[in-house]
């Protein structure tokens, strides 16, 4: 280790190595995503399964649990509250992989956020085993700051250009309170607390959140939180689906008097040369 470390305190050759590594990964995602999205199946085509107004919310909820996860990227960098060393580390590169291969990148000020995106500290520490702490992790922590924005940014042009209500907002807030509340009031790690808040929101839990005062309100919360945004939500969808199942029932009916009207319209063209003759 020492001679891979060199002489120099500043782990040179290692983060080479790191950076390699990390556009080795981004090629061979970037190829298995475009395999994946000019793929005809139609098993990987989410119209088949889901109307539209459902896949635009899903996708107003992705962007905005893409804001969530840098934000707690960002927390559990500065702050590790109960959470494996490696679970973070796997978690911190999975994130930065993902967010490098699905942003565009032509041109060279975003290839330059590609390459501070590399999440030096989690892949020394996956690679070598050992803790790397210093400015790679508070340019990856200021990265991670500018995604935050970048993905709210994206769902409010999501929203906006496609006249969607912003209602998902209030889910979202809910189940990341609950979640942070969780973590804290209840000493758990990421994982153990957003199963818990997700079984509470879905009420498929009972007494979910623990034992603590804090966690019994939360999850009374989230039990009539889910309760409440659930009906709401089929509601909508309903209304949805029954207003573009009469919308198209409408437009067949309209073309049939177009029709009707062109062959009334070819008649009377008909009766009157006739006449004139």
């Amino acid at each position: 280790m020492d001679e891979l470390m060199g002489a120099s305190s500043f782990p040179v050759v290692p983060i080479l190595i790191e950076i390699v590594l990390f556009i080795v990964l981004i090629l061979v995602a970037t190829f298995i995503v475009k395999k994946i999205f000019n793929s005809d199946s139609k098993f990987l085509n989410l119209e088949e399964y889901l109307p539209k107004e459902e896949i635009q919310t899903l996708t107003q909820l992705a962007y905005l649990a893409l804001m969530s996860a840098c934000f707690l990227n960002v927390m559990y960098t500065l702050i590790y509250v109960n959470f494996d060393t490696v679970y973070f580390a796997l978690a911190d590169v999975t994130l930065s992989l993902f967010i490098a291969v699905s942003i565009d990148k032509s041109t060279l000020s975003r290839k330059l956020v590609v390459l501070l995106l590399v999440p030096y500290g989690s892949l020394y520490f996956l690679l070598f085993n050992a803790t790397l702490v210093g400015v790679l992790d508070l340019i990856h922590i200021l990265v991670f700051i500018y995604f935050i924005k970048y993905y709210y940014d994206k769902f409010h042009e999501y929203t906006e250009s496609n006249g969607l209500g912003i209602a998902v907002i209030l889910v979202f807030i809910i189940i990341f309170v609950s979640f942070i509340l969780t973590a804290v009031a209840e000493n758990e790690n990421p994982l153990h607390s957003i199963l818990m808040v997700t079984n509470a929101f879905t009420s498929n839990g009972y007494a979910v959140l623990g034992d603590t005062d804090v966690g019994k309100l939360t999850s009374l919360m989230l039990a009539w939180s889910g309760y409440i945004l659930a009906t709401v939500g089929t509601a909508t969808l309903t209304t949805a689906l029954l207003s573009r199942h009469f919308r198209k029932r409408f437009d067949d009916y309209d073309d049939k008097l177009d029709a009707l009207n062109d062959k009334i319209d070819n008649l009377e063209d008909l009766i009157k040369g006739n006449s004139d003759d």
